[in-house]
């Protein structure tokens, strides 16, 4: 069956990126029994991942890069911001490489990575990691099927088998 909108597919990959180096680097893997189940076509995934994939069928497997600028963007050097010190009163300052789950006034979570810590500030980029960096994909297709009325009904997939709980 080919993959098609609304439907519900379950795949398993392997993703590399490339360095500053421009050497390619693992990132992660997901195996049959880890797999991603997603529903197709509704904007859960990078647009230019589901194109990739829209031709495939169950058993296929295809291998392709998405470029900086169809995948998380490129990197702006306008997003490193600082955060006053006080934002931490009562607990340690985050040490440099450190992830911080952050949310805006609009209540959407991002996260930010420390870059410097001085005593006034601490200074986060807050491009997405992948950001700038081609993202390499090994993928393939494990299962599709239609979406439920309930999938459709919540935008999200319930599971490689539809019955899987929130």
């Amino acid at each position: 069956m080919a993959l098609d909108k609304n439907h519900v597919v379950t795949l398993k990959y392997v993703l590399h990126t490339n360095d500053e180096n421009g050497e390619k680097v693992f990132v992660e893997e997901t195996t049959s029994e880890n797999a991603l189940t997603f529903l197709y076509g509704v904007g859960m995934m990078i647009p230019k991942f589901e194109e990739e994939i829209k031709d495939l069928n169950i058993g296929d497997k295809a291998s392709f890069e998405i470029a900086p600028g169809e995948g998380y963007g490129e990197r702006d050097p306008e997003a490193v911001t600082q955060l006053p010190v006080d934002m931490f009163e009562g607990q340690e300052l985050p040490p440099v490489g450190a992830v911080l789950p952050l949310s805006d006034n609009s209540g959407n979570n991002f996260q930010a990575m420390v870059l410097e810590v001085t005593p006034e500030a601490v200074i986060v980029d807050l491009n997405h990691p992948m950001a700038g960096r081609s993202l390499f994909f090994d993928v393939e297709i494990l299962n599709a099927r239609p979406a439920t009325e309930e999938e459709l009904a919540h935008g999200h997939a319930h599971g490689e088998d539809g019955h899987s709980g929130h």
